[in-house]
């Protein structure tokens, strides 16, 4: 391993163990929108159901074995018949993510519940929780700790004071958020929401006892977003958004957005472009394509802090793939907010 490599790879390793308690990300947070807030849970302007998978891969310029995190989920709209202008969403998500040489592992499965009700004409108002359970595991064979250098090597072989007690920890977690859409005209639609992830704080450790100074509690995860869908004409949608969260001492934010283009004159067939910022950490530029109800989108994190001394720039890439469906009863009779269209 390279100089540059292996100092990344330590600076990576860090960051790891600095941020036990963080949670996993994506850059496309609006294509994620289970995890999210989940009020998003039946929250398909455009649609009746969706499913949708993401997948991201981070740091593997610098790391031996880069992060990869993946994601499946699925949500649907029910009882819109039971429910006066209002509907219940249910839905469930499932991660996986792997990180580092240490093979990290995260197993994520959540089941998700929303309530959505029309205000008036041009309001929605949405609130949702989910629950789940939540498996990380390492492989501590694959690790190597600072007694066990020589000098010029890392050498297993040589006996550390380190000693997980606990390779794999298992436990439930809680989130809740609430949303709020407003569509004065069908071709403005805004959107806002709030979410606090694990309620019930539970302990995650590798140790049966914590250690000194550290906290084996995961702090709560505060996620607030703002979005919008604006018509310009019947080629271009602009879509302008920003996200923003916090947990603990770290905290991230994403702004920017994504242009549509009618590429086929129906809307059938769209064109997309976007552009995200993590000020003092990333550019995000990013391409997708539409075709009828399926849009698949590309991502790239172009590095902008000093990691890029390591990485060379090249921090992360994302893929996207969502598909909307309707239910054939409702084709056409839709009392919901919509986003902007092509064509309507």
């Amino acid at each position: 391993m390279g100089v540059r490599k292996f100092t990344g790879a330590m600076v990576c390793m860090l960051l790891v163990i600095s941020a036990t308690g963080q949670d996993l990300h994506f850059s496309q947070w609006f294509n994620s929108p289970l995890t999210t807030n989940p009020a998003n849970t039946g929250f398909i302007p455009d649609a009746d159901y969706r499913i949708g998978a993401n997948y991201r891969n981070q740091y593997s310029t610098v790391m031996t074995v880069p992060y990869k995190t993946m994601s499946i989920f699925g949500d649907a709209q029910v009882m819109r018949e039971r429910i006066t202008n209002g509907w219940i969403g249910v839905g469930g998500v499932i991660l996986r993510d792997v990180a580092g040489t240490g093979k990290l592992t995260s197993t994520k499965v959540y089941g998700s519940l929303a309530y959505h009700q029309m205000l008036g004409l041009s309001s929605l108002l949405s609130a949702g929780f989910n629950a789940g359970y939540v498996n990380k595991r390492i492989n501590t064979s694959e690790l190597k700790f600072p007694d066990q250098f020589d000098g010029k090597f890392f050498d297993n072989h040589i006996p550390t004071d380190a000693v997980i007690t606990t390779p794999s920890v298992s436990y439930m977690d809680v989130q809740a958020g609430l949303n709020y859409a407003y569509f004065p005209t069908e071709n403005i639609y805004l959107n806002g929401g709030f979410s606090v992830h694990h309620l019930n704080r539970p302990r995650e450790s590798f140790f049966t006892d914590d250690l000194p100074g550290q906290e084996s509690r995961i702090s709560p995860r505060y996620i607030g977003f703002a979005n919008a869908s604006i018509k310009l004409n019947e080629m271009f949608i602009v879509n302008p958004m920003a996200y923003y969260t916090m947990q603990a001492k770290a905290s991230e934010l994403v702004a920017g957005g994504t242009v549509h283009y009618n590429l086929s004159g129906d809307g059938e067939t769209q064109l997309i472009g976007g552009l995200f910022m993590r000020p003092g950490d990333a550019v995000v530029p990013m391409v997708g394509f539409m075709w009828q109800n399926i849009r698949l989108t590309f991502s790239y994190d172009a590095t902008t802090s000093s990691l890029k001394n390591y990485n060379g720039g090249r921090g992360a890439y994302e893929f996207s793939i969502i598909r909307n469906g309707f239910y054939s009863e409702y084709m056409g009779d839709r009392q919901q907010s919509l986003c902007p269209q092509f064509n309507r």
